[in-house]
């Protein structure tokens, strides 16, 4: 065993809540180390290529976890330098104003959050300057105020994209530009990373053009001199003093060894659901049910939307490089005959040929008699993919369970009614869009509903309130058990929205940083 220098500050992870945070602290000079149990994810060929991204899922962790019923998966999880949003589709949505208050549902009550749209609103439009954030104010019908403009245009629709858009237009929709994090300047090309390429949703970026954390924060403060980061160093658990009232030590393994360090201040950014599991491993005599879970509420209330893909396939080629470009929120809170929330509908990334046997449902292989080959190419040139996402609600059941050396996800969706609502109405417009358009003879959509092992938009598994005894955390993300413990990922979030839970993620970790900059004085 090895005992380390003290540090300051010492935050875990360096997704969207922990990268940020690192870099928002970084310029105070306080003595900050990062432990990333990854390492950086290697800029190489296969970074582009389908059939390793999706088919062989070369950039998820190989590990293991269990469901309800015992039975192994592999979560879609990605242990690197920058978290998840090395592979994430960049899209970086705020949340709607009405999402912060209590909603009703058809299956239920979202409820009411500590904090409104207007404490997040600053720190939203800090989190869109830092990450880079392309879009246009003014033509979502959901959209909330803003203090300020979008930091840059928004990607401009390919061909064949702004023919849906016209079409939805003519169909009575609203549909707008969907806010992206590139480094991308379409005006002039030498100015930013971004190539505008076919292959960055779910992808890692090879040109680097990708606004995710490991570029737009880690890679700017990792050389500090106040700031020390260990990849490859997985923290398995944290000690507490005597009194169980600070955290004392965190160990970490490091190259086969356990290791040891101090802080004054130790933030957790590990992901919901991997930083509600060390809080439970951490359990000890004063913790018995795991680190600051006096209220029984750490690993409850696991969200992560009700998530849907689906192909439009006619006869009408799409040529976009970059498709990822749309969002449609008509339907967000319903519609007159359902006045129930229901959910986003955006574009997403290309369909490429190498991800049909992967992502493509079961039923449309036999029906469309597909081979390897060119027969694939010519039925991918021939989609346009949607992504609908409906908002999951917060259920104690649905909860990250560990058992012995297991990681449990006791997840069963809900809301189902308003997502197969949501799905069914979509067609209908997607019909109704085609159908405009003479030349096609024929259209197809299948769909299918995304499974448990994707887990890109996971929060609420740690949710932060005024009262001790029904929430994990402060309204400063501190555990109200723990003085000197913070969690700063989407593990606070009491309700999901349906909207992306990057862009609120980064938010609240500057927000957060704000408090620890006066605390750390």
């Amino acid at each position: 065993m090895t005992m380390n220098t003290h540090y300051d500050a010492i935050i875990i992870g360096t997704g969207a809540g922990g990268g940020t945070l690192a870099y928002h602290l970084a310029s105070s000079g306080k003595k900050i180390l990062i432990l990333e149990r990854g390492k950086f994810l290697p800029r190489e060929k296969e970074n582009w290529s389908a059939l390793e991204v999706y088919q062989k899922e070369r950039y998820h962790t190989p590990e293991q976890w269990y469901d309800v019923n015992h039975k192994p998966f592999r979560p879609a999880m990605n242990y690197w330098v920058g978290g998840n949003t090395k592979v994430y589709g960049a899209a970086l949505l705020r949340l709607r104003e009405r999402d912060f208050e209590q909603v009703e549902h058809k299956d239920g009550i979202s409820p009411e959050w500590p904090l409104k749209y207007r404490d997040f609103e600053p720190y939203y439009t800090q989190a869109e300057q830092l990450y880079d954030v392309h879009g246009q104010g003014g033509i979502d019908p959901t959209e909330a105020a803003r203090n300020l403009p979008y930091p840059h245009p928004p990607v401009h629709h390919e061909p064949r994209m702004q023919e849906l858009v016209n079409g939805l237009r003519q169909a009575g929709l609203h549909p707008f530009n969907l806010p992206l994090g590139l480094k991308l300047n379409e005006v002039d090309k030498s100015l930013g990373n971004c190539i505008h390429c076919n292959t960055c949703d779910g992808f890692p970026c090879l040109t680097q053009g990708k606004a995710d954390a490991e570029v737009n924060c880690i890679q700017h403060i990792r050389h500090d001199a106040n700031i020390t980061l260990l990849s490859e160093a997985k923290v398995t658990r944290l000690h507490t003093s005597p009194s169980g009232r600070e955290v004392s030590r965190v160990e970490a393994e490091i190259d086969g060894e356990t290791q040891f360090f101090t802080g004054n201040i130790v933030v957790v950014a590990c992901g919901a659901i991997n930083s509600a599991a060390l809080l439970l491993r951490s359990h000890n005599d004063q913790h018995p049910n795991g680190l600051a879970n006096s209220s029984d509420q750490v690993g409850r209330n696991l969200m992560k939307h009700i998530c849907m893909a689906m192909v439009q396939l006619n006869t009408k080629l799409n040529l976009s490089v970059y498709q990822k470009t749309i969002a449609i929120s008509d339907f967000y809170w319903g519609e007159s005959d359902f006045p129930y929330p229901m959910g986003l509908v955006q574009n997403t990334g290309n369909v490429l040929a190498d991800m049909l046997p992967a992502e493509v449902p079961a039923l449309l292989a036999p029906l469309l008699r597909l081979r390897p080959g060119a027969e694939l190419k010519t039925v991918a040139d021939h989609t346009v993919g949607w992504w609908l996402q409906t908002e999951d609600l917060p259920d104690p059941e649905n909860r990250v369970r560990v058992q012995e050396d297991r990681l449990y996800l006791n997840y069963k969706p809900n809301n189902l009614e308003a997502s197969d609502r949501l799905a069914k109405r979509w067609v209908t417009v997607l019909k109704q869009v085609d159908r405009a358009e003479h030349c096609i003879p024929f259209s197809l959509y299948p769909r299918n509903m995304i499974p448990l092992q994707s887990v890109g938009h996971q929060c609420g598994t740690c949710l932060f309130g005024e009262d001790p005894k029904t929430s994990v955390l402060d309204l400063n993300c501190r555990t109200h058990d723990v003085d000197n413990l913070y969690v700063v990922d989407g593990s606070f979030f009491p309700s999901s929205s349906a909207v992306n839970p990057t862009l609120t993620i980064i938010a609240n970790s500057l927000r957060v940083g704000d408090h620890l900059l006066e605390r750390l004085k």
